[in-house]
């Protein structure tokens, strides 16, 4: 532990961890930087970062010194499964010094002549992002101290993967949720429409949207939705389920039995996935809506000459976990000209410490019958205001123009 040779490796070791140019390359760069000293500083003939894929279910060969193939040739290796996969499910340093089929799932490590391997895991902030491994053609037994040493690199990879990992899939959700979000309301005459979309300072984005679109027969379809979960995973779900939805309401013109589809497909392709969902559709012949909810808040409903109310409707269970399974129900409900619909995600009336029905009673009093711009900017300036909202925030607003206002 004390003799000079190893003092001098400790030391290496800790000045090529914590050099502060690792900081302006991109995660590629750190790992070939990083794994090139490894082999150096240990004295091994290989080393390898296998990072966990997107399930966590599998480790993936990103990057490797000395054994390239690993990489070019996509190596999977299950969790649990062979040498890597028992140091990524134990979360623990793992060695071996006879490398063969029986020891190792990958034959690339016995092909190329490896007798010892160690391998310790990549954990960052609670998180598995994969194993670091190293090889040697000759028979050899690390230390304590090596196997020490080689930790402190794995931490450095995986706080390095995890923040590329953070950053790259919060890019991936924004411009995902950017792409999917409608870039235009549809004109329907006599009709407004106005949105707003804020994601939500500590989730990111993620699973919120709205949509409109045109339907057969002088129809509209509207949408309001959430996922639970945030981050890009939620985001894909949102994206899956906002598509589904589309198409099924191609098919079907009652809202039940659009969501009825959307659950049962959400339940069997996203099983482990759950969303709310409020869909709407409006005869722009007759001025009545058509409505159902999945586990969705109410639509708020403001008509001129009455008191601005919550759409009473049946509410039916979230869409996934087939718990929608004894069926679902709309309502109609008739929007005579000057009626303005607000539809929302909870985001806009959940704070924490703050009472719900308070914050709903708001939204009420807020949600009156006005353009549909200006209702919006009411809302958020009520419910929002200068405080930054804790989740995204969806919200739709349409209304049926009064006559006067067509003339």
């Amino acid at each position: 532990m004390g003799d000079p040779e190893s003092v001098r490796t400790r030391l290496r070791v800790l000045e090529a961890v914590t050099d502060s140019a690792l900081r302006e390359l991109d995660l590629d760069k750190v790992l070939e930087v990083l794994l090139w000293q490894v082999r150096d500083l240990f004295a091994v003939d290989t080393a390898t970062v296998l990072l966990t894929d997107a399930d966590g279910e599998h480790l993936v060969a990103k990057a490797a010194s000395g054994l390239e193939e690993e990489v070019f040739q996509g190596v999977r290796v299950p969790v649990g499964v062979g040498f890597a996969g028992q140091v990524a499910q134990r979360r623990e340093p793992v060695q071996i010094t006879h490398v063969d089929e029986s020891t190792v799932i990958n034959p690339l490590l016995w092909q190329r002549g490896l007798r010892t391997l160690l391998g310790v895991p990549m954990v960052a902030q609670g998180d598995l992002t994969g194993v670091l491994h190293v090889g040697s053609t000759t028979a050899r037994r690390f230390t304590d101290e090596e196997v020490e040493l080689l930790q402190l690199v794995a931490d450095r990879l995986a706080m390095a993967a995890h923040v590329h990992r953070a950053r790259s899939e919060r890019a991936a959700a924004t411009m995902l949720q950017d792409s999917l979000l409608p870039s235009h309301l549809p004109a329907a005459e006599g009709w407004e429409m106005a949105a707003r979309y804020v994601p939500g300072t500590d989730s990111g984005v993620g699973g919120d949207w709205y949509d409109v679109f045109e339907l057969p027969d002088r129809r509209i379809g509207l949408v309001i939705g959430d996922v639970v979960g945030n981050g890009l995973p939620a985001a894909i779900v949102m994206g899956r389920l906002r598509s589904a939805l589309r198409a099924y309401a191609l098919e079907f013109a009652d809202p039940a039995e659009v969501l009825g589809k959307l659950d049962r497909k959400a339940s069997h392709f996203e099983a482990r996935s759950m969303a709310t969902v409020a869909y709407a559709v409006i005869d722009l012949a007759t001025s009545r809506m058509e409505l159902a909810r999945a586990g969705h808040p109410p639509p708020a409903l403001a008509v001129p000459g009455r008191a601005t109310g919550f759409v009473d409707t049946e509410l039916g269970p979230p869409i996934g976990y087939h718990l929608g399974v004894t069926g679902r129900r709309s309502t109609g409900v008739d929007l005579p000209p000057g009626a303005l619909v607000t539809l929302y995600t909870d985001g806009l009336v959940e704070r924490r410490g703050l009472d719900l029905d308070s914050r709903l009673e708001e939204l009420r009093q807020v949600a009156s019958s006005t353009a549909p711009e200006a209702a919006c900017a009411r809302i958020m300036a009520a419910l929002v205001g200068d405080r930054p909202a804790d989740d995204d925030i969806a919200l739709l607003t349409i209304r049926h123009s009064p006559a006067t206002d067509r003339s």
